[in-house]
């Protein structure tokens, strides 16, 4: 595992992000070296998504630990999502190693090894041919290709072709309607999960989750390291959402095969919906796939792409993602600096605060959360600089988070594994620093930092909320406001 973020006074000046939505950016073929990473990261990445669906452990390593030697160079904690390849159901091979499927023909997926033609491919997943039923789709290659059963039995599903086309060796294989009978983690995942633990991942990305058992294994396989991101991406997720979520450490609304297995109508509206319930639990939310699709070619986006990103931020979305745009495409630092500038420009606007907090999360009867939702209030009505979070776990920094405040919130947490974890929540500035032991302490440490990390100057009200007795996790009971008055510049600037 990795070591602690080290917050060196000498490092190049960065100042905090503006905006307070985070964007994750995926890591591949055009953006893994360490000046790209390093032009990614500085126009506005605040996190990278290592892909364990493509490239191999070496390649995945070198770019992990550029990311660390970037985090030093900065003293700024940098969040790493592994996100395994999940289970991907895949034809066989074709005797030409392609054939067409017929409009409105018939076309057999049966358990026979011998290579396909137009009327037949080997279909390697026998625990499908137990659960098909007459009437299910199955959706080949993205769903370009959609089959209707006719009949299955244990060893042949028998189709008929809404749409067909031509279909090639080992395309993928989409089964919206029924709950496939497989485990969420391969023997590949389990190595690549393996992998990430030792190298520091601060998440986990789980792929093609459709039930909350799902992520059990994952969670004892992290053997209490990291965080889990579930990945919402079939329809039988979207109906035990609640229970994944709450299994969960953040969601992902993964709108690729999504998108495949619902009808494109029905995505918008079920991306809100998952957002709201995630934000409702205060975990974070991530909007992925083909947000800025056109620019993996083109250095400008389409008005559509511009649209899609800033409705993700007005719904008050954690973190928004690029995956092909900055891993493969032509224009990586241009699709980060642009994803960067709308959601300025989205944060900026007249009506952004009333519309991110349109959704009503109101606070548990707990303590912590009464005093997390206090700070949204009190920022509200006096001219608050910032919230400084003093914390251990990340808990309180969620709770805050979770009420949308309209001020920054300044994290400071001796933990890095928490500093990283907290690079993918909302208005969160996390900094690295030594726990503090008394109140004129606590107070003494959140003007320094909060002069140092450029969150505060004369005059500057804030808001310090934490726990006593001090490091004592989950013992938030303490709210107060301070000022940074002239005569105490030079003093906290030391």
């Amino acid at each position: 595992m990795s070591k602690g973020v080290t917050q060196r006074r000498d490092a190049p000046k960065l100042d905090p992000r503006s905006r307070k939505v985070k964007i994750l950016a995926t890591v591949g073929p055009a953006s893994s070296s360490p000046e790209m990473l390093r032009k990614l990261f500085k126009a506005g990445a605040d996190a990278f998504r290592v892909n364990m669906s493509h490239g191999d452990h070496a390649t995945h390593g070198e770019t992990i630990a550029a990311i660390r030697a970037m985090e030093k160079e900065f003293g700024r904690p940098i969040a790493i999502l592994a996100d395994l390849q999940g289970p991907k159901l895949r034809v066989g091979t074709f005797k030409d190693g392609q054939a067409v499927i017929r409009h409105s023909g018939h076309f057999t997926l049966d358990r026979d090894p011998t290579p396909g033609d137009q009327t037949r491919v080997c279909l390697p997943h026998p625990e499908l041919f137990g659960i098909l039923q007459k009437g299910q789709r199955l959706l080949i290659n993205d769903g370009k290709i959609r089959l209707r059963v006719i009949s299955a039995d244990a060893n042949k599903i028998h189709c008929s072709a809404e749409v067909g086309g031509v279909i090639s060796d080992r395309k993928g294989v989409n089964v919206p309607d029924a709950e496939v009978p497989i485990p969420a983690l391969t023997e590949k995942d389990r190595r690549d999960l393996a992998f990430a633990v030792k190298h520091g991942a601060d998440w986990i990305g789980l792929s093609f989750v459709q039930r909350p058992e799902d992520l059990a294994e994952a969670r004892k396989l992290m053997g209490g390291y990291g965080a889990l991101c579930a990945k919402i991406e079939k329809p039988m997720a979207v109906r035990r959402l609640a229970e994944i979520i709450e299994q969960s450490d953040g969601i992902m609304v993964a709108r690729g095969d999504l998108g495949v297995e619902l009808e494109p109508q029905e995505v918008p509206p079920l991306q809100k919906k998952i957002i709201n319930a995630t934000r409702m639990a205060g975990k974070p939310v991530i909007v992925a796939t083909q947000m800025l699709e056109s620019m993996i070619e083109s250095p400008t986006p389409t008005r559509a792409e511009v649209s899609d990103v800033a409705n993700a931020v007005y719904d008050g979305a954690d973190v928004v993602m690029l995956s092909a745009e900055s891993a493969a495409g032509d224009w990586p630092e241009e699709s980060v600096t642009m994803m960067d500038k709308i959601a300025e420009q989205v944060e900026a606007s007249e009506d952004f605060r009333a519309r991110v907090r349109f959704l009503d999360t109101p606070p548990d009867a707990t303590t912590a959360d009464a005093l997390a939702h206090s700070c949204m209030t009190i920022s509200d009505s006096l001219p608050i600089k910032a919230i400084v979070v003093f914390t251990g776990s990340g808990s309180t920094a969620r709770r805050v988070s979770r009420e949308r405040p309209g001020v920054p919130m300044l994290v400071l947490t001796p933990s890095s594994k928490t500093a990283r974890r907290v690079a993918l929540l909302w208005g969160a500035h996390a900094v690295m620093t030594k726990d503090i032991g008394s109140f004129e302490e606590m107070i003494a440490k959140g003007k320094r930092m909060a002069l140092r990390h450029g969150f505060a100057e004369a005059g500057s009200k804030l808001i310090a909320l934490a726990g006593v007795p001090f490091g004592t996790p989950g013992s938030t009971n303490l709210l107060h406001i301070f000022t940074l008055h002239g005569d105490e510049l030079e003093k906290h600037r030391g």
